[in-house]
């Protein structure tokens, strides 16, 4: 029979015909030969490659360790460029009215640009440490000068507002420098404190009172716009902080209750809201310039009138380069225009929280997030009353409108974003390991510094860790009875102890650990002391267990 089977297989390919090649022969002891098709080996062999082939895919790219500083710098630039054009194409007409040029408004912007750039790469190359241990020093000079410039002849007057210094026909508003001192000096605080495990009296205290300080100075001068902007900052350090939920919400309370009684303390304030609750009641009036943006939005449509080309501009809107600038954008560019620089701000926003989440340094986190929330809240606030949804208040869109103090500001804000985006623990061990950047080249940067955390924090982290300290055992139960209880079996089973322990296999002592081996050793010669025998015939484990469980607990106790 064996002799047929194996002629039959041997005869099988070739006498039964159309046998399909995937068919298993099965052989008498239960082992299977497979036929596979000749393609299937030559794919095998030699798999085929992909018509496409991509090089690198985008959240791949977003994982490089640089990418936060490529993303900041590039949308930067990216705003930058469009706020200069647009200040060229919405100034021309008022410039040439106002200084007999049209151009005079658009130089003046791109001198602040300049000014801003310069502190952009200051801000790209100023340590850490220098930030933090200067913070107060520069609040306090910023306070100085805002009493400063509410006397008269020190003070220059604008629109009603004696908020400005004017210096060789600049002028240069120290509001702006106060949001900056202030945002440093308020992540600074919150950071310490915030590791010195403070009490929320010491974290509010030094940090409210001055910037109410601050406040009623802005408010004094009188300028609205400023006084928001600096509360969004406040409220973006209480938030981000971690503070309690109860002192943010009565803080944004107490905001949004001063901004009612402000707006509708002057006369022109409340001109402007109610314009804003009743558009049609003062068309020609306090209403006016809101009516025009809206026509101005109208008439670009979808793709908009051409760069250059809008008529709203021609002094039909008031302040169409500075706070109405987003209505010549949507009506030379369109809806498509307006909406691309509003996604440039919200990458702009992604980008801030991205390096606010990755940073080590809680004084950087702070910072990179208040920076973000200021510089998105004027944007939201900007255009949220060029549309009508808010009522004007007068704040700039940041790094578009024509703004000199407000664009070099901007610019320097952002520089100390991007210093953070370097500080990344994954930038830092990139560039430290001699990783080529060309940005970084090109600015001639230096190398940035580890965070190092501080000695009340790295006491903190350690003692959180669970392994550095061991936990105090427990006190071991004793297991007596159930040795002696196992005694006179063991006598009985006296001659089955040898084959016993030879039977035992090599891998499960293997699998024991070092430490439980060097445990079991004084347990073993313990033995004979009559804790436990070595083997048992009715418990062959429970014993000897129970017993080196003790041994190694005050090991561990003693040891």
């Amino acid at each position: 029979m064996a002799k047929l089977l194996s002629r039959l297989r041997r005869r099988g390919p070739a006498d039964t015909p159309e046998t399909p090649e995937t068919d298993d022969v099965v052989a008498e002891d239960g082992a299977e030969a497979t036929t596979e098709p000749v393609e299937a080996q030559t794919a095998v062999a030699a798999p085929a490659k992909p018509r496409f082939h991509v090089p690198l895919k985008f959240g791949a790219w977003l994982g490089r360790p640089m990418t936060s500083f490529h993303l900041i710098i590039s949308v930067s630039a990216l705003l930058v460029t469009l706020g200069l054009t647009m200040v060229l194409s919405a100034s021309g007409v008022h410039s040439y009215d106002e200084d007999g040029s049209p151009w005079a408004i658009f130089g003046r912007q791109v001198l602040w640009t300049v000014v801003g750039l310069i502190g952009f790469w200051i801000a790209l190359r100023v340590p850490v440490s220098f930030l933090r241990n200067t913070a107060f020093a520069a609040f306090a000079v910023t306070i100085v000068m805002l009493v400063l410039v509410l006397i008269p002849g020190i003070g220059h007057e604008s629109n009603g507002s004696r908020g400005w210094f004017v210096v060789a026909g600049l002028s240069m508003q120290p509001s702006e420098l106060t949001k900056i001192a202030f945002a440093i000096w308020g992540a600074h605080l919150l950071a310490t404190r915030r590791l010195e495990r403070a009490s929320l009296r010491e974290m509010l205290i030094p940090l409210i009172p001055a910037a109410v300080v601050a406040l009623v100075l802005i408010v004094a001068q009188p300028d609205l716009g400023q006084t928001v902007s600096l509360g969004i900052i406040l409220l973006a350090l209480l938030w981000y902080a971690g503070l309690p939920l109860k002192v943010f919400v009565s803080s944004l309370v107490a905001a949004v209750g001063a901004a009612a009684v402000l707006a509708v303390s002057e006369g022109y304030r409340s001109d402007r809201v109610r314009s804003w609750l009743d558009p049609g009641a003062d068309a020609q009036g306090s209403g006016y310039q809101a009516r025009q943006a809206k026509f101005a939005l109208a008439n670009g449509g979808v793709f908009g009138d051409g760069l250059g080309q809008g008529t709203a501009k021609w002094n039909y809107l008031p302040n169409a380069h500075n706070d109405f600038i987003f209505a010549i954008i949507g009506e030379e560019l369109g809806y498509v225009g307006a909406f691309g620089l509003l996604a440039l701000f919200g990458l702009f926003a992604y980008t801030g929280m991205r390096i606010s989440k990755r940073s080590a340094d809680p004084f950087l986190k702070l910072l990179t997030a208040a920076a973000a929330m200021w510089v998105i809240g004027q944007v939201f606030i900007n255009v949220g009353y060029v549309i009508g949804l808010l009522p004007v208040t007068g704040i700039q869109l940041p790094l578009i409108s024509a703004g000199g103090t407000s664009t070099a500001t901007t610019l320097f804000m952002i520089g100390l974003m991007a210093n953070a985006a370097r500080h990344e623990p994954e930038a830092v061990a990139a560039l430290r390991a001699g990783r080529e950047d060309r940005v970084n080249r090109v600015l001639r940067l230096p190398l940035p510094e580890p965070y190092v955390p501080s000695r009340v924090e790295a006491l903190r982290d350690r003692l959180r860790t669970p392994g550095d300290k061991p936990a105090k055992p427990t006190k071991p139960t004793k297991s007596v009875k159930p040795a002696r209880a196992a005694r006179p079996a063991a006598k009985t089973a006296k001659p089955a102890r040898k084959p016993a322990r030879t039977s035992q296999p090599t891998r499960e002592r293997a699998a024991v650990p070092a430490k439980t081996r060097t445990a079991e050793r004084p347990t073993r010669r313990a033995g004979h002391h009559g804790d436990a025998p070595r083997n048992s015939v009715a418990h062959p484990n429970e014993g000897s267990s129970r017993a080196r469980r003790s041994r190694t607990l005050e090991g561990q106790r003693y040891g």
